[in-house]
């Protein structure tokens, strides 16, 4: 006997740590709210996945299947996993247990959304947004079958693929019941759990996918709703959270808003949270209502200290609000990350020497220190590769995967003025300096037993995964900060 659920959501993103689904939780309780019977198939959590799916199907038959996909790659060189075939044997397996046609969204989907449809053969994908749209989706299923009419869909006619304009909705409310995921297994899991302020971001960067995948404006979030749903979370004993927001501080007047409504419910004498942030606008006000507010931790998106990277990488600060940035959380007590990005277009020795050198003398808690830019089709990076020459031939690029170069697969620009041994040669400059994560060599050295990872790799971490399980909480960076130090 079948059950009767229409729509059937799926968390296929299994990176351990786990990080909760926190876009299935919002479309789940969208669709709910509006009378749509929805399951939750969460893989993550699951201890065997084809099992749960096999026993899933053999006990329902939906309307349709929504997947989501988080995260296209780990965004890290030189270990560059690909994770786009193992959705497509996902995709794959889920066809042989249902005939309902199958939807993919979520954030790494939409940076690639026409080309994951190809590849893994889905019915449909949701590009940006998808509480809304894959409401307005079932209804067309449903319905007329207008898919035209469905923002942000990639659909088939005939042999054709059509991918309709996203929707970029300017008022963003959403649910805070937070009730559809198991969030409270994924804060002892994880460490921690999400919440989203606002969504879209429209700053120039280079590099930077979330434009493409979140929209190139912000849309943002009213305070009380934040507050709202962090209240939520907390009753569920949930008190370290993570704000997912591109950068918490564009603009400050929202950062502040949404402090002010914290700080007004005594939310920061319950919970604690970290966020990213950009460099500016970051000023004493800020920094005092966000500690109030229960922030500890903030991870800036530093890249570099070198003037002239900075101003290659469309970035509005300089090396001098890199150090008021930490001076600031220094005063307030907000333990503090810089992120910095090495090797882009005109990197040299001189300029990184320039930067490690910046950072340690300003004494953040940590500095990220990954070697290459992720290239993506669609930014400036891309645009800037392809005047460099015939791709294949560009010595500023790094791959693990044969053929054509093709941006759909982990693919990094590493400045070739770096020379042969660029990992080693950022290392050495870091001199075992344990504020930084380095950058992970290509060839490290056999050492018996195991280490602390001298990297920020949050994928398949094992010390990371263990020392949430033995009672760490918080944001990845600050537990393996104090993992390295103690």
């Amino acid at each position: 006997m079948y059950g009767v659920s229409v729509l059937t959501l799926v968390n296929t993103n299994m990176i351990l740590p786990p990080i909760g689904p926190i876009g299935l939780d919002y479309i789940a309780a969208t669709a709910r709210n509006v009378g749509i019977d929805t399951d939750i198939l969460d893989l993550c959590l699951s201890d065997n996945p084809a099992r749960t799916l096999r026993n899933y199907f053999d006990n329902h038959s939906p309307q349709l299947v929504g997947l989501t996909f988080r995260n296209v790659d780990d965004c890290f060189w030189p270990s560059a996993q690909w994770f786009v075939p193992d959705l497509a044997d996902t995709v794959k397996t889920i066809r042989t247990m249902t005939d309902a046609p199958i939807v993919i969204g979520g954030v790494g989907f939409s940076i690639f959304a026409e080309q994951i449809v190809k590849y893994t053969a889905a019915d449909f994908g949701i590009h940006g947004d998808g509480d809304q749209a894959i409401v307005s989706l079932y209804n067309q299923l449903e319905g007329k079958k207008h898919f035209g009419q469905v923002p942000g869909l990639i659909w088939r006619k005939g042999e054709k693929l059509l991918c309709n304009k996203p929707a970029w909705p300017s008022q963003l409310s959403l649910p805070t019941s937070r009730d559809v995921i198991d969030n409270f297994s994924y804060f002892k899991r994880g460490g921690q759990c999400g919440l989203e302020t606002k969504r879209g971001c429209n700053r120039p960067c280079l590099y930077c996918a979330d434009p493409l995948a979140k929209g190139p404006t912000i849309r943002l979030r009213g305070p009380s709703e934040v507050a709202d749903e962090a209240v939520a979370l907390l009753a569920k004993g949930i008190d370290v959270l993570h704000f997912c927001d591109s950068e918490f501080n564009i603009p400050q007047s929202h950062a502040l808003a949404v402090c002010e409504e914290f700080i007004r419910r005594s939310l920061g004498k319950r919970l604690c949270w970290y966020t990213y942030m950009a460099v500016v606008t970051f000023d004493a006000a800020l920094a005092e209502a966000m500690r109030k507010a229960g922030c500890v931790g903030i991870n800036f998106t530093g890249d570099s200290a070198s003037a002239a990277m900075l101003k290659t990488y469309r970035q509005p600060h300089l090396k001098e609000d890199l150090a008021s940035a930490v001076r600031l959380c220094r005063d307030n007590g907000i333990k503090v990350m810089i992120d910095l990005l090495l090797g882009g277009p005109g990197e040299t020795p001189e300029t990184v020497a320039e930067t490690i050198a910046f950072i340690k003398q300003i004494d953040p808690d940590c500095a990220g220190a990954p070697l290459g830019v992720r290239i993506y089709p669609g930014t400036e990076m891309a645009q800037i590769v392809a005047t460099e020459g015939p791709l294949e031939t560009n010595q500023n690029l790094k791959r693990k995967y044969t053929g054509p170069v093709d941006f759909f697969k982990p693919t990094f620009y590493i400045s070739a003025s770096l020379g042969d041994e660029p990992a080693k040669l950022v290392c050495d400059l870091i001199a075992a300096d344990k504020r930084f994560f380095e950058p992970m060599l290509e060839n490290p050295p056999q050492t018996a037993g195991s280490s602390i990872p001298t990297d920020h790799n949050y994928n398949d971490n094992a010390q990371l995964t263990e020392a949430i399980k033995a009672g760490a909480r918080g944001a990845y960076w600050d537990i393996l900060h104090k993992l390295r130090v103690s």
